[in-house]
């Protein structure tokens, strides 16, 4: 910290302005915590005066205020440490979210756009602004890709562990004989950077088509080749966007939505040779899944990477994910630290 605000005091501290603010932007998030670390601190120890003022008077009803406000506090450190997990250099990133649907069809369309709608609910839950920038609409129901942009503090830190496939199971309303399916989707989390962080593209690398965009987006939408699609030949990246009207603006947004999909390619490399881990790339299918979301014939969501279950998948489909969130991060840290032991 003193050597940050040592930066921050520094008389040619605004010669560079986007330096400036992001180190402004870390002490603001330092002060943050530092002093909920102080507050904590302080009402632990009046709880404990007051304790051992209410027992040496004996009033009962002030001990019984103080227990309550112990336990309360408990709660809120307990949150402060999840919070202090999101540690990571990209974590308090906004993230670009993308859904795929699997093999399937219709079924697995239907289910790629209820996984969509899951984290926007949980999103607007949280506060944070959820920008669609690209969308594929399923031939029948539901979609067989999109792409958005999560605005908010630590959005790529929380949802960073939702990468992998999600498997559902349910009756299925697009069956007229009322059979159990199994259906599939891909999610692909990604942190937005900005121009201090260095990724190296180069444009023989690059493969861009324009196209007509297609699904919600206004009087526009099929009328202009607006829409941008950038395949990165070497890593097999392919990211799109039909946001806005203008060519030039969608290009701009496609390539920075390349630079994050690589960077956290580049992130997963250095993790995987750090901890020795999977890569989270895997086959939209069978035996690859983190999570499943059975509707019938029992209604269940579990996590499998940590044990997490809910029994009210309806709650969890309409955003309510915190316990899974909070689950899987701090899974992810103790595995990275037993790896480094």
């Amino acid at each position: 910290m003193e050597e940050l605000n040592a930066l921050i005091e520094a008389p040619d501290l605004w010669n560079d302005a986007d330096r400036a603010q992001t180190l402004m932007r870390e002490r603001t998030r330092l002060d943050s915590a530092l002093s909920g670390f102080h507050d904590l601190e302080r009402e632990f120890t009046d709880s404990l005066e007051l304790i051992e003022m209410g027992e040496a008077e004996g009033a009962r009803d002030v001990v019984a205020e103080a227990e309550s406000s112990l336990f309360a506090l408990r709660e809120r450190a307990a949150r402060r440490e999840l919070e202090s997990l999101l540690s990571g250099e990209a974590d308090p990133n906004d993230c670009f979210l993308e859904v795929n649907a699997g093999a399937g069809g219709t079924e697995a369309q239907d289910w790629a756009e209820m996984l969509m709608r899951m984290y926007a609910r949980w999103a607007e839950r949280k506060g944070y602004k959820v920008e669609w920038l690209e969308e594929s609409p399923g031939e029948e129901a539901g979609i067989k890709s999109a792409t958005v942009q999560i605005k908010g503090e630590n959005a790529y830190g929380w949802l960073k562990t939702e990468a992998g496939v999600h498997r559902l199971v349910r009756i299925s309303p697009f069956d007229s004989q009322a059979r159990r399916h199994t259906s599939f989707a891909s999610v692909a989390i990604s942190p937005v950077i900005d121009d201090r962080i260095e990724v190296e593209i180069e444009e023989k690398d690059l493969r861009i088509d324009t196209f007509r965009a297609s699904g919600a987006g206004g009087q526009h939408v099929n009328k202009t080749d607006s829409a941008i699609r950038i395949t990165h030949m070497p890593s097999g990246i392919v990211v799109a966007c039909q946001q806005e009207r203008s060519q030039h603006k969608n290009r701009a947004k496609a390539y920075d939505m390349l630079r994050a999909r690589l960077y956290e390619m580049e992130l997963k490399k250095r993790e995987e040779a750090a901890a020795a881990l999977e890569a989270q790339k895997t086959d939209i299918g069978w035996g690859h899944q983190i999570r499943s979301y059975v509707l019938q014939p029992y209604q269940l969501v579990k996590d499998l990477r940590t044990g997490v279950e809910s029994g009210t998948p309806d709650a969890v489909l309409d955003g309510d994910i915190g316990r899974f969130l909070e689950a899987a991060l701090a899974a992810k840290i103790k595995g990275l630290d037993e790896q480094a032991a």
